[in-house]
Order: structure tokens, then sequence, then C-alpha cells
């Protein structure tokens, strides 16, 4: 039921989304040819040579807001943070757009007409959200269109599902009762829901009580239970919906599947599919490449000033683990006289170590040291953004340690993170940092990526515990 009224809405969104994108582009055309703020100096081009530019326009946004997320159903999301989402994704449909118009000569539009557009379409497709979204709320707060369900378990899990349904009105269930295996709770009020019978009371209660759906939250342990009361059911013509509480066992991006009518519950599944897979992908290699023709003169640099004041190789290579347990060799410029480890072994870098050379502390301090990895992303050894990969040495200390250690490898090693952004470098907290690391994981789009890779050149580059 979730699932569908999800794609309903999300439907709505979708074509909301389209006429919103229309009927900028349109006003930008106006506001700039018609309504004359600024002088034309070079003719007016008529409507009809702007309209395959709104087509090309409208698939853009369309791939883009689908890659950013806008379309996944939004929990508890925020209209601040919804906001943010739709000014990165049209910001990044607009760079995509210049970029493939830039191919087709004879379709030609003033820089003025985008920079319209863009203030437009924010504002429209905004205030459509926010409107669709309150609209929505509005409809079900009057009890329009609900759906009434009953639920048989009034335990833990019961009560789990209960909150998720106060917590989304906009979905328009509304519980019923609970049902309970024992007869001494018949009558309790539970987080604001009556128990109004016994599992042996289902056929009663569905003759007298309109249920729409009903939900099974009865523990996995209980299966006997649970085949009582689907053989109760078979001939109700009621909805019905199992709740399994092998979610308690999801450790990674779980869901439900579905091969050929038989469900398949994900307890941990790799976050990157598709075309998600392949933009990442284009964005580490569009990057890194890009990165490294700028920066070759400044890394050329920094190699001489290496090579010059310290013995010993200018890259230092280390070998780190990687995306699902690969090993691979990860470069750094090296920061520490030759041979740092020969007599400590594998340990972390401290504040004032003395095995970092002059160069090194700058570089360190800087992460000037890391640029050399643009050639681990350009590889497709590494990625721009991810978990910070770590030596293998040191994830056989960690991995029996601290809990889903190793779940930060269900994606590509990163430059940058999630938890390096948030001050998480050096010898800080490990559980603070898997708890980013897989936040990230978890929460994975191409937008995230960009907000990481805006903040890293801020808050990512120098920080007092990169030493």
């Amino acid at each position: 039921m979730l699932k569908k009224y999800n794609q309903v809405f999300i439907s709505f969104l979708f074509f909301s989304d389209l006429i919103a994108i229309v009927l900028s582009w349109l006003l930008a055309y106006l506001l700039r040819f018609e309504v004359g703020v600024i002088e034309v100096s070079k003719g007016v081009p008529s409507w009809s040579q702007h309209l395959p530019l709104l087509v090309i326009l409208l698939l853009v946004c369309s791939v883009v807001f689908y890659l950013v997320g806008l379309y996944r159903p939004k929990r508890l999301s925020t209209i601040q943070k919804e906001l943010s989402e739709i000014i990165k994704a049209l910001t990044l449909s607009l760079l995509f757009f210049v970029f493939l118009t830039y191919f087709f000569k004879e379709y030609r539009y003033s820089r003025l007409t985008i920079l319209y557009f863009w203030i437009l379409s924010i504002l429209l497709v905004g205030s459509m959200r926010f409107f669709s979204r309150n609209l929505l709320r509005a409809f079900r707060r009057r009890e329009y269109n609900l759906r009434y369900i009953l639920i048989i378990g009034e335990g833990e899990l019961g009560q789990k599902l209960l909150r998720s349904f106060d917590v989304h009105s906009e979905l328009g269930v509304k519980a019923v009762g609970f049902l309970s295996d024992s007869e001494e709770k018949v009558g309790q009020i539970i987080n604001g829901l009556r128990v109004i019978g016994t599992f042996e009371d289902l056929h009663e209660v569905l003759k007298l009580q309109k249920i729409d759906q009903v939900y099974i939250a009865i523990p996995f342990h209980q299966h006997e239970k649970i085949k009582y009361i689907l053989t109760s059911l078979k001939n109700e013509l009621v909805d019905i919906k199992v709740v399994s509480d092998l979610y308690d066992f999801i450790r990674l991006r779980g869901g439900v599947d579905d091969l050929d009518g038989l469900p398949i519950i994900n307890i941990q599944d790799t976050p990157l599919h598709g075309w998600g897979k392949i933009g990442k992908r284009m964005l580490d290699m569009i990057t890194a490449f890009t990165g490294i023709l700028i920066l070759s003169p400044f890394m050329l640099i920094i190699g001489l000033a290496i090579k010059t004041t310290s013995h010993g190789p200018i890259f230092y290579k280390q070998k780190r683990m990687g995306l699902d347990g690969e090993i691979f060799e990860m470069l750094k410029f090296r920061s520490m006289v030759e041979d740092a480890e020969k007599e400590t072994g594998s340990v972390w870098a401290h504040s004032d170590d003395p095995r970092r050379t002059p160069i090194g502390k700058i570089l360190r301090r800087t992460s000037l040291d890391e640029l050399p990895q643009l050639f681990n992303v350009l590889l497709g050894e590494m990625s721009l953004v991810g978990p910070r990969p770590e030596r293998p040495e040191l994830i056989d200390q960690f991995k029996d340690k601290i809990p889903k250690y190793m779940l930060r490898h269900k994606i590509k090693a990163g430059m940058t993170g999630w938890a390096q952004v948030n001050g998480l470098r050096g010898n800080t907290s490990l559980e603070k940092r898997i708890e980013h690391d897989l936040y990230y994981i978890e929460n994975w789009s191409i937008s995230f990526d960009f907000h990481i890779l805006f903040l890293t050149i801020f808050k990512g580059l120098v920080n007092k515990n990169a030493y």
C-alpha cells in the first residue's frame, strides 16, 4: 500500500515539475525578449526556435532530478532541505543542458534567458512542491480517502508500525485498533490505540469495524501464530500485509525485492546500481582528468620540492582496502622520511610526529599530499567521495571490535568523505567515523557527492587533526 501511494504521489510530483519547467522556460523567454527589461541588440528569436531547447531541457531535468533523488520517498524531509536539493538539481541540469546544446550550433539562446530560467524554475518547482505536499496533508487531515487498518500484534513491532503511520500522516492511514494474543490486554490503550480484541476475535472485529487492511505485526519466531492468522484470513476480502522483524537484522540499504511473486528481503546490499553507478563514475572520471590537467604544474612543483629537501622517492605507495575488500596501492606525495615505519610498523601519524619532513608537515596539514590520488580515481580504484581507505593490517584490528566496520567497503573508497568534512580525520573516534561513513552510504546521491565536494573546499582540506 505504501508503495502504491508513493507511486501516485511521486507521479504527481513528476508531472508538476515538468509543468513548472515549461512555465519557467516560457516566462524566461518573455522576460528576455518581450518585456524588455534589458535591451535586445541582436534580434529577437522566435518562440519556435526555443521549443526544441525546451524538449532537451525537459529530458535533462527529468534524468537529473531522478538521479539526485528528488523522486525518492521523503521520510522526514523538511521544506528547507527539499529546496536545497531542488537548487542543486536545477543547477546541475543547466550545466548538462549547456554542455549538450553546445554541440547543436543551429540552436542559440541568450545567457540571460538561462539565468532567468534558473531563478524562475527554483521558485516555481519549489512552490509547486510546497503546494503539493501541503495539499496532500490537508486532505489527509480532513480524513478524505483514508484507509482504515487493523494491527494484529500489540508488541514492539506493532507499536513501531503505529508510530510510523503517525509520523507519515500524508499516507492517509488510520489505525482502528490492536488485536492481542492475551485476553488480559483487551481494553488497554497502548501508544494511544486501544486493544479491541484477541486473535480469536478477528472475524468478529472485521464484521463490526470498517477495515480496509490488516497488518500482521508478530515477531518471526512466533511463526505458528502468523500461520494461524493467515489461515483465518483466507476467506476475508481485506488487504493483508505482514510486517517482518527481520528488518532488525538489516545492516545496509535493506529492502524487499520480488522474483516471480517470491518476496526476497535484502539484509545487506550494495548502494550503487544502474544509472547511479554510471553517474558517479562519470563524475569521477571527468573531475579527476580535469583536476590532473589543471593541477599538473602545481604537482610538479611539489614533486621537485620533495626531491630537493629529503632523500627518497617523490611518491609513496601504500596498500589500502577498497570496494568489496579489494587491495590496491594508494598514491600520496611522500611526506615522511624514507622507511618511516621500519621501526614502528603500521601506526597512525600523531601531532609533532618526528617522521615528517619539513615539506611533509605543510603537505599533510593542507591535504596536498593526497593530490596523486586523482590517478587512483581515474583508474577506478577510488572515487572522489567515499569512506577513506584504511590499511589491511589496521582493518584486522578494527573489524571485530567495531560493529559494521566492514560495511564501509560496500562502496569505493574516496579522496574525501562525509566523515572528513565533519572533522573526523586522523586520530579521532573510529565509531563516529564509521557512523558517518554508513550514513553516507545509506543516503548516497549525486547531489550528496556535490555537497561533500563543496564542503571539502572550505572544511576538508585544512584540519586540526591532519598531521
